[in-house]
């Protein structure tokens, strides 16, 4: 298993792993539970995606978005045990150790300690249809008459 320092440096160079971030519905998920919270969530999709051996679906398992830890994961390349692998070093094939997963519980929380407010990008307003114009209108009368 690599320090969490080295595994930090190594995704911050990864365009990838650096493209996610937490989008406003997640990040106010964040704050209404609480990172303690959120973590005993993390505790659980680990347990149950991540630690056994061989996890069902393994590579297709998390979601990209739904859940903070969802996105932290793949932030943190600890989606997958190919990932754990690459990037950690925890070799796939064998059930995750209790320190292997404090190792991820821990780069989950530092992730999401992390994240900034997103910016809420407000959706433009739609355009009011324009009202007609009385010379419009005298128009719009002789639509499909044709003598």
């Amino acid at each position: 298993m690599f320090p969490q320092d080295l595994i930090v440096d190594r995704l911050q160079h990864s365009a990838f792993r650096m493209r996610f971030a937490l989008k406003p519905p997640e990040y106010r998920y964040l704050q209404e539970h609480g990172l303690e919270e959120v973590l005993q969530h993390a505790e659980s999709f680990v347990a149950t995606r991540l630690a056994p051996a061989h996890p069902d679906k393994d590579g297709k398992q998390t979601p990209f978005r739904g859940h903070p830890v969802f996105v932290a994961q793949h932030a943190t390349a600890t989606c997958c045990r190919f990932c754990l692998e690459k990037w950690h070093g925890i070799g796939m094939g064998q059930a995750l150790t209790t320190l292997q997963t404090q190792h991820v519980i821990d780069m989950l929380a530092r992730w999401l300690q992390d994240q900034k407010a997103p910016v809420d990008i407000p959706r433009p307003a739609r355009k009011k249809a324009a009202k007609p114009s009385p010379r419009n209108a005298l128009a719009d009368e002789r639509q499909g008459v044709l003598f």
